[in-house]
């Protein structure tokens, strides 16, 4: 399967244009996957957006502490975010339900890795891709956080240090829209 048949790449700018940024974030299903071909693991995104820094453009996401992609994104320096039309939604639940650090579950999906010329992994399936340079990883402790509702948060869920959530900027490198989706919208 030849990535460059399948997608079309596109600027970061034209991301807000042709997406919803918090539906992309909020709503829709994404995964974020590290590794390279021969070893490689997802997660399901939860949360996250689209940010300057650096005077470039960047995303965030939150990682719990002791993920597995969250150790492949630290070794490999480099990540791609998955953003699926609904109808991957279980497929892509599968990736939330077990740690490939234990399994090999990346083996057992039923979504289609796909390698990006950049070298990095990602899905055939996907609607949108976007390919990260790692540039800066942050515990969020909880006495960073001033609002009622996050410290009430926080007290509930960080009961253990595993618990903790990084907060992980990457540069975007690369936005990729799957050839289809480019398509329907050139063509209504």
């Amino acid at each position: 399967m030849n990535f460059n048949n399948l997608f079309k790449q596109i600027s970061p700018e034209e991301v807000c244009d042709q997406y919803n940024v918090c539906t992309l974030f909020g709503k829709d299903c994404y995964a974020v996957t590290a590794g390279r071909e021969d070893q490689y693991n997802s997660m399901v995104g939860s949360g996250g957006g689209l940010v300057i820094q650096f005077k470039k453009p960047a995303t965030w996401c939150i990682f719990q502490s002791d993920r597995y992609t969250l150790e492949l994104i630290r070794k490999e320096q480099s990540y791609t975010l998955s953003f699926f039309p609904d109808k991957y939604k279980e497929q892509l639940m599968f990736l939330g339900s077990k740690s490939g650090r234990d399994s090999n579950k990346m083996q057992e999906t039923a979504l289609t890795g796909i390698q990006t010329p950049s070298g990095n992994m990602a899905f055939s399936e996907a609607k949108l891709i976007i390919e990260c340079k790692l540039t800066q990883s942050t515990l969020a402790k909880p006495e960073d956080f001033y609002s009622p509702q996050a410290i009430a948060y926080l007290k509930e869920a960080y009961q253990e240090v595993n618990d903790y959530r990084q907060y992980v900027f990457g540069e975007i490198i690369h936005v990729w829209v799957n050839n289809i989706k480019v398509s329907l919208l050139v063509n209504g």
